[in-house]
């Protein structure tokens, strides 16, 4: 069981991933947007930060770049329909951040979330 930060600005996707995540024995705090997120990361240890790339206000590579410095440790999985931006790196998202491509199948989803927290 892990505890998973989870960033995505599209309501029903991210009850959707809840669900799936909390279904397989995961403890999900979410947050619409990315600087939501970073103030969830400012209060609490998170095993994983799940996020998407486009949000409003902060974007996921910015929310992943200041995850990284506040717990070097967690890590990071890009869930996105843009997969190229994440992995340009002029983006410079963190080196080890894994990226699911938009669309994925909720099995695929929690298989590779147990994976990078194994």
């Amino acid at each position: 069981m892990a505890t998973i930060l989870l960033a995505e600005d599209d309501e029903s996707m991210r009850r959707f991933l809840r669900k799936a995540l909390e279904r397989a024995g995961h403890i999900v705090i979410d947050a619409s947007q990315g600087d939501e997120a970073l103030t969830e990361l400012q209060l609490r240890e998170f095993d994983l930060l799940l996020t998407d790339i486009v949000m409003p206000v902060m974007d996921g590579i910015e929310l992943a770049r200041r995850a990284a410095e506040i717990d070097p440790e967690m890590k990071i999985m890009f869930i996105t329909g843009f997969a190229a931006v994440a992995l340009n790196p002029v983006n410079k998202a963190p080196e080890d951040a894994k990226v699911l491509s938009k669309p994925f199948h909720l099995k695929d989803l929690v298989a590779e979330v147990e994976r990078a927290v194994a």
